[in-house]
Order: structure tokens, then sequence, then C-alpha cells
């Protein structure tokens, strides 16, 4: 197991930030995919953001240029920063690591992100 475990989520106004973390127990080197996705009350969890095999980050139309992925490697770590925060922001966010040789799939407990307009 490789439990993922997120944390910076909160209560914040619209155009406010925040930085979630998720930390991995081992190395995420090994990881294909890596990244956040959310769900909010009634809707399907959906990707946000993601370091996709090959080496590309992908985002969603909706937090391009406000949303930024990141990793730390030796601390087993991957970041959300996010910016300019909106109301429709407000969801339970995801951490997840996918490998594919062999097949595992991981996800995190979440963490939520309430913005208040």
């Amino acid at each position: 197991q490789v439990p993922l475990v997120e944390s910076g989520g909160g209560l914040v106004q619209a155009g406010g930030s925040l930085r979630l973390s998720c930390l991995a127990s081992g190395s995420i080197v090994r990881f294909n995919v890596m990244g956040w996705y959310r769900q909010a009350p009634g809707n399907l969890r959906e990707l946000v953001a993601e370091f996709s095999s090959g080496g590309s980050t992908n985002y969603a139309d909706s937090v391009k240029g406000r949303f930024t992925i990141s990793r730390d490697n030796p601390k087993n770590t991957i970041y959300l920063q996010m910016d300019s925060l909106k109301p429709e922001d407000t969801a339970v966010y995801y951490c997840r690591a996918l490998a594919l040789v062999p097949f595992t799939n991981y996800w995190g407990q979440g963490t939520q992100v309430t913005v208040s307009s």
C-alpha cells in the first residue's frame, strides 16, 4: 500500500489562494500518473490537474491559468497551487496515483475546499 494523505484544504473567500499537498508513504517516481481530482456534491469526480505518463501535465479547462500542479520527488509529495479561487471550485479534492505495471491505483481520503462568494 502507498497511502496518500492530502492536506491544505479549508475555507477561503473568492479570489483567494490555497495550496494542497499530497504526501505518499513511498516513492512517487514509479507512478505513471499522479494528479488531483475533485468532486462536488451531486457531480461526478473530475480531473483537475495531473502529471501524465510521458511527463506532460494536463489541466481541466476550468482551472487553466489559475491552478498549478507541481511535485517534489525526494519528499514523495505533489502539490496543487490554487489561485483566483471561485465558488465553483468548491469540492472535495482527491489525490490519485496510478502505476501501469503492475497495475495499482490509489486514492487519498480527500480534503474539502470551500470558496465563499
